[in-house]
């Protein structure tokens, strides 16, 4: 989350329901909505809540007993949370302390999934994660049924930081930040994709078997987005911000159907791009304040925009960020990005030769005071496949950037459960 949402979640009251609705845009409140079915309980971004702040879901289905499925959470400083159907929590693990007294400790920011990966003692199911505060991925192996919690750390000892050269370096947190993970088809090999914090690269990572059944990565090649953009009028624009930062990328997905990889870069858009960072990128829809001039007060550490000419999409409110393929049965399907200006998600066509045509946008609106919604969402992950009698329909997990009823002052946010068929309803409509 940046600064501009931190600052409007530390604001924003929420009162009832339906006051809370008297305050959404015009363009979102027109949307269909979808109620969650669950919650997770509120993670609090203070010393008494141990600095958890809810970011990034993925969704691990047991084939054995779909049922006993999980989802994995990043909780930035807090770690990693692990939930079962009831969004109960099953396995909390903390995030590595600071290497010193001076340095940035761990940070877990995104996480994705590698189904049945070859390790030294056979293949495994394993969650990747971001750990933003020491520029490293982090990976966990997951065994359901393991004593103490399904998820145990088989991170290679010797993996090395993505993108810093020294711990000076990674204390400046131009580190790692989104994550995507891929499995490439034709070779069998996994990797993943990441972005860097306050930059527009992106690195493809091999992720590699070790001793013990242990997992490292190499890098492979980079790829840098543009942070400047030539508008129709002849001019050049660049997303507001502070001046040594560039528009980043968080929200990414694999389509593992055809290894597309779809980028947010929060202030910009959408870009589509192969996962294996050849070719080159296109922007497949923008936010609506693309080619808004933007004059930076670093006083309040906010941008006061200028007049908007027009040049931007009409689905997106800026950041842009979590991106999640809702792969349908029947080989349809659709890509879904959450729009957090404006508390929303757009769907689009998942197939790249119709365009990526934007199809539906709904709302995950809550159903009473405790029972919230979901606002300023950060990351989302959806599921297709059935998941016992909870979810018969599949699951869309989506993190809530102001959880409700809240406690005092405290920053809180969490994640909510909603059944996919509802979704599929609004968005089929």
């Amino acid at each position: 989350m940046t600064t501009r949402q931190s600052l409007r979640a530390a604001t924003c009251v929420l009162g009832l329901v339906m006051a809370a609705a008297a305050t959404v845009p015009a363009e979102a409140a027109s949307l269909p909505q979808v109620h969650p079915r669950a919650e997770t309980a509120a993670l609090y971004d203070d010393e008494a809540g141990g600095n958890a702040n809810a970011d990034d879901p993925a969704i691990w289905r047991n084939a054995a007993s779909p049922d006993r499925s999980l989802v994995v959470a990043t909780a930035k400083e807090g770690g990693l949370r692990v939930y079962d159907l009831d969004a109960r929590e099953v396995q909390s693990i903390p995030a590595p302390a600071a290497p010193g007294a001076d340095d940035a400790p761990g940070r877990f920011n995104n996480v994705d999934l590698v189904q049945g990966m070859r390790l030294s003692g056979g293949r495994a199911d394993l969650a990747v994660v971001s750990d933003r505060g020491s520029d490293r991925l982090r990976i966990y192996r997951i065994d359901r049924d393991r004593p103490g919690g399904p998820l145990t750390d088989v991170t290679d000892p010797a993996a090395r930081p993505v993108f810093s050269a020294d711990q000076a370096e990674i204390n400046d947190q131009r580190t790692v930040y989104g994550l995507a993970t891929w499995t490439d088809r034709a070779t069998g090999k996994a990797y993943a994709l990441v972005s860097r914090r306050n930059e527009t690269r992106l690195a493809l990572l091999e992720l590699t078997a070790g001793p013990r059944g242990t997992v490292g990565y190499r890098t492979v090649r980079t790829l840098d987005l543009p942070s400047s953009f030539r508008l129709p009028d002849g001019t050049s624009w660049s997303p507001c911000g502070e001046p040594d930062e560039r528009p980043q990328v968080e929200g990414m997905v694999v389509d593992p159907a055809d290894g597309t990889l779809y980028a947010g870069q929060e202030d910009v858009g959408i870009w589509r791009l192969r996962a294996d960072l050849t070719g080159r990128p296109r922007l497949m829809d923008k936010v609506r304040g693309y080619g808004v001039p933007g004059t930076y007060d670093e006083e309040t550490e906010e941008c006061a925009p200028g007049a908007d000419p027009g040049y931007g999409g009409e689905h997106l409110s800026a950041d842009v960020e979590g991106l999640t393929i809702l792969a349908e049965r029947d080989g349809d399907g659709y890509l879904l990005a959450s729009s957090q200006g404006d508390d929303t998600f757009a769907a689009y066509d998942r197939e790249p030769a119709e365009d990526n045509e934007y199809e539906a946008g709904f709302r995950v609106t809550g159903v009473s005071e405790t029972l919230d919604g979901s606002e300023a969402c950060d990351g989302a992950a959806v599921l297709s496949a059935p998941l016992g009698s909870r979810y018969p329909n599949g699951l869309l997990v989506v993190q809530d950037g102001q959880e409700t009823p809240a406690d005092g002052d405290r920053e809180s946010t969490g994640f909510k459960f909603v059944d996919l068929g509802d979704v599929l309803d609004v968005i089929d409509d």
